[in-house]
């Protein structure tokens, strides 16, 4: 299998190009390799799906981090890259540049052509917000999303004419779904306003959708959201969004996901900090103690002799799993030391005996003492 070029080279843009040029770059070549353009030329075809596929990862923002940090195979397979079989995929993925469900809007807006041929339109895609807790980023999870959308009308079986009667040829096109304007020495080739380029009136609409052909329905939806999700990340999910028009392919459902904040854990990527109390003597001494972690587990960790106030210690693999799948991050841990507010006379006798055993370094050079050091830092 022949190695799959570079994706910027593809778009023939610079590594640290932004979204805009990223855009222009494509728009080009897309217009150079549009299958109207290049009739039977399979090599303009391949060159228009490549190109497709190069703006598919690098204009959305997860898929080029993956792709600048991985190479292809970060963005191959369910979560990454779109592969294009042909044109008309091309065409169903960016509606939006090209117009309507098809491939003929945008080229010939600006160079005519196109026979009349019609297109139905492609659905409207959706957006929904989800949100997430951090032990459900940890693991995973599975959720069933209730989408309200359009749906085909049961009434009519979606033709949003009323049943025993049919669409009549729209008579501003005559049928063709498409009107011409001329503007001074050129002409263009737009869809027509009256039927929206379908080239059919309804005379007599559905009285169940109103001649729409769709009505509202609830649709629940299982989505499987993978470990190690951030905030902000976007999924697209194909064919979910709203039904297209005249035949026309339905729109997609992006899911934008969001992680609420946790009482205990603090997210910086794949690691998560947390703050931990330890007493003066084991800071002092040393210990090992349990710490929580975001899975539910406990795990024990060791404190040196010595620690200090604010220290950070370091628990591997007890983070957050990490969204390529290779490992987790570390559960970062900052000690904070318990210090009473009161002492006792015989607490205050053994700490001043500390500090004498200590080689009084108190008294030396205006040092203070280890007691005078506690109490300054927790008073």
């Amino acid at each position: 299998m022949a190695q799959k070029r570079d994706y910027y080279e593809v778009l023939g843009v610079d590594k640290k190009a932004d979204d805009d040029t990223i855009k222009k770059a494509y728009r080009k070549l897309a217009l150079e390799n549009h299958p109207d353009r290049n009739p039977g030329n399979a090599e303009a075809e391949r060159r228009f799906k490549d190109a497709a596929e190069a703006y598919a990862v690098l204009s959305d923002a997860q898929k080029r981090q993956r792709y600048d940090q991985f190479g292809h195979a970060g963005v191959d397979g369910p979560q990454g890259g779109q592969g294009f079989q042909n044109a008309e995929d091309v065409f169903a993925a960016f509606s939006d540049m090209f117009g309507g469900g098809g491939g003929g809007g945008f080229f010939e807006q600006f160079f005519g052509g196109g026979g009349g041929s019609r297109r139905g339109r492609r659905g409207q895609s959706l957006k929904v917000d989800l949100e997430l807790t951090l032990e459900e980023v940890a693991s995973g999870v599975k959720r069933t999303l209730e989408i309200k959308r359009p749906e085909p009308c049961t009434n009519c079986s979606g033709s949003g004419a009323r049943p025993g009667t049919k669409k009549t040829k729209c008579r501003t096109c005559k049928g063709h779904g498409q009107v011409i304007r001329n503007q001074g020495f050129f002409q263009l080739r737009q869809a027509c306003p009256d039927c929206m380029g379908q080239g059919e009136s309804i005379d007599d609409p559905c009285p169940k959708c109103s001649g729409r052909g769709a009505v509202p329905k609830a649709v629940p939806l299982n989505l499987t959201i993978p470990a190690g999700i951030e905030t902000g990340h976007t999924e697209r999910i194909a064919g979910q969004g709203e039904p297209g028009d005249g035949g026309g392919p339905p729109g997609d459902l992006i899911v934008v996901l969001h992680v609420k904040e946790h009482d205990v854990y603090t997210r910086y990527g794949d690691d998560l900090l947390m703050q931990s109390r330890i007493t003066f003597r084991q800071a002092v001494m040393g210990d090992e103690i349990e710490i929580p972690t975001i899975t539910g587990e406990t795990v024990a960790m060791k404190i040196p002799a010595g620690t200090q106030p604010g220290e950070k210690l370091r628990v591997r693999n007890h983070g957050l799993p990490r969204p390529d799948g290779y490992g987790r991050g570390s559960l970062v841990v900052q000690i904070q030391i318990d210090v009473p507010k009161k002492v006792t006379d015989e607490q205050e006798e053994l700490l001043r005996k500390f500090d004498e055993l200590d080689g009084k370094k108190g008294k030396k050079g205006g040092k203070k003492t280890i007691f005078e050091k506690v109490k300054d830092i927790f008073s």
